[in-house]
């Protein structure tokens, strides 16, 4: 187990994008800052997709123009051409390309099969490289389909393969629809750092059905370099029928802290901000250390 690990925020992209409430651009921003605040150094602030398509982040460029000036990498996701077009117009400094590890959900998804959103992502990496930005790619639907079901670790391996050729930043497994238990987890990743040696794997997964801190506790220990998490909990896919939240930044954070795993982030400031979001979404968010007396309890936890 590493003595480490980094975190990527989530919540201002996906934890936001299926949300019913529309969250307005300062409260957005308010959230970006928050985070970064408390210690976050990589954040996915927007995507940069068909506003018909994801209402919630028609405000994309609105939201970059004002956190211009943070310390922390800005992620911006793109699923083709022209959203990695508009990112490189913003302060994004990273790109997020996103592949479908089938077809069921490469066509709900993107409109794409799997091989054309292993294309698309391509083609957005050799964008961002020409343009002096970094790029990253996530696998999604790793570890299930809500259309073609159990999807094989042999397939993500080749996705995989085939994105290590054109060296993306890291290649992330995302649990789109919280399917993965641990086993699985590490059954997967044993398969793509096979067939990926020496590129960085960073982690997604959801906690639709109550696995998400086990299967971040196994990717940490099975070597995955970064976790992405969302304060509060918040999170979905617009395109992934039955999808709920993210794993919660600050029960991830308690999980990893008390077990002697750093993170650089104060777990009170997000405690807090979690408190302060459920304003804006206008109810208590999923997390369950928002709600929970401190322990220990005169102590700070700051990772």
């Amino acid at each position: 187990m590493s003595a480490s690990v980094e975190i990527v925020e989530v919540s201002p992209r996906d934890g936001l994008q299926n949300e019913a409430v529309q969250v307005a651009t300062r409260d957005k921003v308010a959230l970006i800052r928050r985070a970064v605040a408390a210690g976050v150094r990589r954040i996915e602030v927007a995507s940069f997709v068909n506003p018909r398509r994801v209402p919630q982040m028609a405000d994309a460029e609105a939201v970059c123009a004002a956190i211009a000036d943070l310390p922390a990498t800005r992620i911006g996701l793109v699923l083709n051409r022209r959203g990695a077009t508009r990112a490189l117009q913003t302060c994004v400094d990273e790109l997020g390309a996103v592949v479908a590890a089938s077809d069921g959900f490469g066509i709900a998804n993107q409109g794409r099969t799997s091989e054309e959103t292993v294309d698309d992502a391509i083609d957005i990496l050799s964008i961002a490289r020409a343009a002096g930005r970094s790029a990253q790619v996530t696998i999604s639907v790793a570890f299930g389909c809500p259309f073609d079901g159990e999807v094989d670790p042999a397939r993500v391996a080749a996705i995989a393969r085939r994105l290590a050729a054109f060296q993306p930043r890291e290649i992330a497994l995302g649990d789109t629809i919280g399917v993965a238990a641990p086993g699985q987890v590490v059954a997967v990743m044993q398969a793509v750092k096979a067939a990926a040696p020496g590129i960085p794997i960073r982690c997604h997964f959801h906690d639709t059905r109550n696995t998400a801190v086990a299967n971040c506790w196994a990717a940490t220990g099975a070597g995955a370099a970064t976790l992405d998490a969302s304060i509060g909990g918040l999170g979905g896919c617009p395109f992934a029928p039955g999808a709920s939240g993210n794993v919660a930044t600050e029960d991830l954070l308690y999980a990893l802290h008390r077990s002697g795993v750093a993170t650089g982030i104060d777990l009170a400031a997000i405690i807090a901000t979690n408190h302060w979001l459920a304003g804006p979404m206008g109810r208590p968010l999923p997390a369950k250390l928002a709600g929970v007396p401190r322990f220990p309890p005169q102590s700070k936890e700051d990772g």
